[in-house]
This record gives C-alpha cells, structure tokens and sequence, in this order.
C-alpha cells in the first residue's frame, strides 16, 4: 500500500515538473516570438531610411549633418539587431528616434521637400513604422518581464536552473530619447 501512495506521489510530482517545464518553454517561446516581431518592422524601417535620406539629399541645402547622424544611428541599429544586443538596441534606437525627429523637423524649414510627394509617403510609411516598433516593444518587454518572473518563481526556478533558463534583457530605452526635444536648437 505505502508503495503504491510513493508510486502515486513520484507520478503526480512529475507530471507537476513536466507541466513547469514546458510552461517556461512556452514563455521563452513568447518571448522569441515577441522579438521576431520586433525585428520584422526594424528591418523594414532600415530598408526606408537610404530612401528618406536621398530624397532629403536631392535638396542640396539640407542639413548633412543631420542625414549623417541618421545614417550612422541606422547602421548602429541594424548592428545591434543582428547581434540581437538588446541594451545596444535601445540605446541606438534612441539615437535614431532624434534623428529622424531632426529631419522631420528640419524640413518644416524646407517648403519644396515638405511639399515632395516620395517624401510625405517615406515620413508617413516610417512614422507608422515607428508607432508600430512602439507597440511591439511593449508587448517584448511584457512577454520578458512575464518570462522572467516566471523563472524565478518557486517550484519553476529549480527548473529553469537545472536547465540554465537565464533572464531576458529588458529593451529599454535611453535617456536622451525620454528627454524632451529642444525646439530651439533643431532650428538653429
């Protein structure tokens, strides 16, 4: 009898470990999944900006400086998604959010290239891109912090540890992008 109860309990307790596990695989999944995301709009948005960049070239008075810090945040964004390096990924993120913030506001200044019709569709093909980045970046960062939590949790953390489940990095964003933006200075 007593065999049959230690039989029943080794059953339930596995069943119980088996259910854990895959339930964090399940979260890790997610987790990918919300990154794929994520990288499907990076990649689109990396594929417009040469776009953006050439029609703003075609006008030759236009900032420089400021398609070049664009292009260099491009180049650094794209580094970091394919390295899948997500503190880098913020802080570049970041850098090109101001930048593409600077070109739009500097073409206010230039009424023939606001007017251009290639670049109201690249401004509004990327700000759609843009809030669409936003929205995914929310739900990576809730289906880390779920993930996360979900392997520190007792009884999963035994789990997650004997099958080295480590925790996912946040994508978080940097300080000069929460900053405000100084209106004065991108009309200087």
């Amino acid at each position: 009898m007593s065999s049959l109860i230690f039989l029943g309990i080794t059953l339930v307790a596995l069943f119980y470990g088996i259910s854990l596990y895959n339930h964090l695989v399940n979260l890790k999944h997610a987790v990918a999944k919300a990154w794929a995301n994520i990288d499907v709009l990076l990649k689109q948005r990396h594929d417009e900006l040469p776009k953006l960049v050439e029609v703003c070239k075609q006008y030759k008075e236009f900032e420089q400086s400021t398609l070049q810090k664009v292009i260099e945040a491009r180049s650094r964004v794209q580094s970091a998604r394919e390295s899948q390096d997500i503190g880098a990924l913020g802080q570049a993120e970041g850098m090109l959010r101001m930048g593409l913030g600077n070109i739009f506001a500097v073409a206010e200044a230039y009424p023939e290239l606001k007017a251009n019709e290639n670049f109201m569709q690249l401004q509004t093909r990327i700000t759609g891109l843009e809030n669409g980045i936003a929205d995914r970046r929310e739900l990576y960062n809730e289906s880390v912090n779920i993930y996360n939590v979900g392997i520190e949790q007792f009884p999963a953390v035994l789990i997650a540890n004997m099958f080295r489940y480590e925790a996912k990095p946040l994508l978080e964003f940097s300080s000069a992008e929460k900053a405000d933006v100084d209106m004065k200075q991108l009309f200087k």
